[in-house]
């Protein structure tokens, strides 16, 4: 059955998979007076509707509104329990995150609120959330463990995932993040072999996750520690990524690039002499503007990325502690006020460069033979998305050509 969607005023996407580097991510295509063809919940014509010769033996008016890729968010902790109002309070009054994560607070208690939940409370929790990532544009996105911590309680968040992907249309993507570990140094070892001999391959055997993640801070894991675990990761056949140079430079950016990471994320103690180290590589810089707003931290400087060549994404870091972002579409639109991306950069940001900080060669753009995963906006104008503050400009959510539920 052939669907027609016509009278779009503009059709808007980068073209060609992605990554995509430097100036190509200010490349869009854009169709005026658009029509859409879609066949079996992929894109089978696109072009002016003028030039529409086919049958369709149904036909949508999108009313004169713009049309976009679905948004790929790459990087999201949609799954914890409890809350963090408490440290939220404490960094108003001055505490800085290290200083809240050293009391006990922070990601330490997100993890004792969650480690006891199953999988089905967890995944409770998290589907309204799964769902206002959707309802902002996201047809695609990360999902993380880290919260469980022991072995036992990282298993059932990412059998949370699975769950949550039977309650959704949304394209979930696992990953098995390697969070936060003991402060004593032999506690610190004996939690890294236990990463390393069970829960790694306990998720390879059971295909929990597509890859590992691993935190690299100084109030976290060193380089050293996660070369080993990236290393054990690789072995098991998992894509890797890092949480790096958020707050300092210890390795993470070198230690990615040299194991080829699909993507490193924060950056935002990125120094320029890495911005051309990352911009040599096929690694992605994913850069997460939440963060920088809720903590008050510099932002990552996607800009100088970008001129130096590099494929920049953009994700929400949804999470509890430092951006409780629900919005992928506000993301967007927060990397160009903070990080200084163009509003068309950033549309690529947070589509075909997404996708590929995932892995994905499928998602993020709109071409034939693609998946139709496609925005319907409530303007004729797709700029709109990133300009509008505090109001969904997000009309229709498409996945597979099927319209979402409202």
């Amino acid at each position: 059955m052939t669907k027609l969607l016509r009278n779009i005023s503009q059709l808007v996407t980068p073209e060609g998979p992605g990554p995509k580097r430097g100036a190509a991510m200010g490349h869009l295509r854009i169709v005026k007076n658009a029509a859409v063809a879609i066949d079996a919940g992929k894109i089978s014509w696109i072009g002016p509707e003028h030039e529409w010769t086919g049958n369709a033996e149904e036909t949508i008016d999108i009313g004169n509104r713009a049309l976009i890729p679905g948004l790929v968010d790459p990087h999201t902790h949609a799954i914890w329990a409890g809350d963090r109002l408490a440290d939220f309070e404490a960094r108003s009054a001055g505490a800085t995150y290290e200083q809240i994560l050293a009391a006990g607070g922070g990601i330490w208690h997100t993890i004792r609120e969650t480690a006891g939940a199953t999988s089905e409370q967890m995944a409770a929790l998290a589907l309204p959330r799964i769902y206002a990532l959707l309802r902002s544009g996201a047809t695609t996105i990360e999902v993380k463990s880290g919260y469980g911590y022991t072995p036992a309680s990282e298993l059932r968040m990412l059998e949370a995932i699975q769950l949550l992907q039977t309650q959704t249309h949304a394209h979930l993507i696992p990953t098995l993040l390697i969070h936060i570990c003991p402060k004593d140094a032999v506690e610190r070892h004996e939690y890294r072999e236990t990463v390393c001999r069970d829960l790694i391959p306990e998720t390879s055997r059971r295909g929990l996750a597509t890859a590992v993640d691993i935190f690299v801070e100084h109030h976290s894991w060193s380089a050293k520690d996660a070369r080993i675990i990236l290393t054990c990761a690789q072995s098991h056949g998992f894509k890797i990524k890092l949480h790096t140079e958020q707050f300092q430079r210890i390795g993470g950016v070198e230690l990615g690039i040299e194991l080829k990471a699909l993507s490193i994320d924060h950056l935002e103690a990125c120094t320029p002499d890495q911005y051309q180290s990352i911009a040599a590589s096929n690694t992605i810089a994913t850069i997460l503007p939440g963060v920088s707003l809720h903590l008050g931290l510099p932002t990552a400087p996607g800009r100088a990325l970008i001129d130096a060549g590099a494929a920049v994404a953009i994700g929400t870091d949804l999470n509890p502690g430092s951006s409780p972002l629900f919005s992928t579409a506000a993301a967007l639109g927060l990397a160009v006020r903070l990080t200084g991306l163009t509003a068309a950069e950033a549309l690529t940001a947070s589509t075909v460069n997404a996708a590929a900080a995932l892995g994905l060669a499928n998602s993020g753009r709109l071409e034939v033979g693609q998946p139709a995963d496609m925005l319907v906006l409530e303007t004729p104008d797709w700029r709109d998305l990133p300009y509008t503050l505090g109001q969904n400009m997000v009309s229709e959510v498409w996945i597979a050509g099927q319209r979402q539920p409202a």
